[in-house]
């Protein structure tokens, strides 16, 4: 009789058992998953969500001398004044404009070339083209725009090109009408081989022997892709476009700010590239973290009216 109370009361002193929660449980049988998450936890809590403390000054008239907590509250009225500024409109406007570009034009180039890739079946040629397609990637914003700026030149490449052909040279980046057409389509020059790494992934789930049994049905290289590949990658693409949504309003600031100057204006200037002129460069840390306070809030609504949508037509959805 004693055996099983004996045992009975080793089970119970166990960490993880019943007499204890059920979050304790988990954490007693996953403790090294935990552990080897813990790291990463705390980088991202630290580095990302502890400096979100600072963007009360965008409600305060910031002193520095009188720190954040001392600095007297001002409610909305940098939210007003951005809002109320004729160059609000513009620097929306510009933001907009490339962030749908970028989509438009940059979101399904991934893609496609992903079912190119796919569809190549000798090996080598097929890794080479990979390879030389990632490599754009690995080159920093600074470099890229050092290319642009070479190959836009009066005696840069474009305009020996044009040149041959009985055209002016042009001096492209002083051009607002180019500056749209050089960043996006660097973008995509820079982005698309990196970008087929998530498809080519996602067709490698594509069970072969249904393009077997629809090489047997008749079907053509066109049809196999229409009925087989882009549906294997379709919840990819629709995870990949929600995101891409709420990046809309996220122009790369660094590289805006490379290539444009006083003259692109324009058609050039947008929300980061303003935020960074007015809020830090003129030392109106409030009113350039309350723009930005803006900006992410109108993001996070993008990403949930996508997610929304995407849940009501699909399947699919970020939650």
């Amino acid at each position: 009789m004693n055996q099983p109370v004996s045992a009975n009361i080793t089970h119970e002193a166990r960490p993880g058992t019943s007499g204890q929660s059920r979050f304790l449980r988990d954490y007693w049988r996953h403790k090294y998953l935990y552990l080897m998450v813990l790291p990463g936890f705390l980088i991202v809590l630290i580095f990302a969500y502890f400096p979100m403390y600072g963007v009360l000054i965008a409600f305060k008239d910031y002193n520095v001398a009188k720190g954040i907590w001392g600095s007297d509250w001002v409610g909305f009225k940098y939210f007003k004044e951005f809002l109320n500024n004729p160059m609000a409109l513009r620097t929306v406007k510009n933001t907009l404009v490339l962030g749908i570009y970028g989509l438009v034009f940059g979101f399904p180039a991934p893609i496609i070339m992903a079912l190119l890739l796919n569809e190549i079946r000798a090996l080598a040629f097929r890794k080479f083209l990979q390879t030389v397609s990632y490599f754009p990637h690995f080159i920093s914003t600074v470099i890229i725009i050092g290319m642009i700026k070479e190959f836009t030149s009066l005696d840069g490449l474009f305009n020996s090109i044009t040149g041959l052909f009985g055209m002016e040279p042009i001096n492209y980046l002083t051009e607002p009408s180019y500056f749209r057409t050089l960043f996006v389509g660097s973008g995509i020059w820079q982005g698309i081989g990196w970008g087929t790494i998530l498809y080519l992934a996602a067709l490698s789930n594509a069970d072969p022997t249904l393009y077997d049994v629809a090489s047997i049905d008749g079907a053509n290289r066109w049809q196999k892709t229409k009925h087989i590949s882009i549906p294997t990658i379709l919840p990819t693409t629709i995870i990949l476009f929600i995101l891409s949504v709420g990046g809309i309003l996220g122009t790369d600031f660094m590289k805006v700010l490379l290539m444009y100057n006083p003259s692109t204006y324009e058609k050039a200037d947008v929300i980061g590239t303003y935020v960074y002129r007015v809020g830090l460069e003129g030392g109106r840390f409030e009113y350039g973290a309350a723009v930005g306070l803006m900006l992410s809030v109108v993001s996070f609504l993008f990403v949930l009216m996508t997610n929304r949508m995407s849940r009501k037509f699909s399947e699919t959805s970020l939650w």
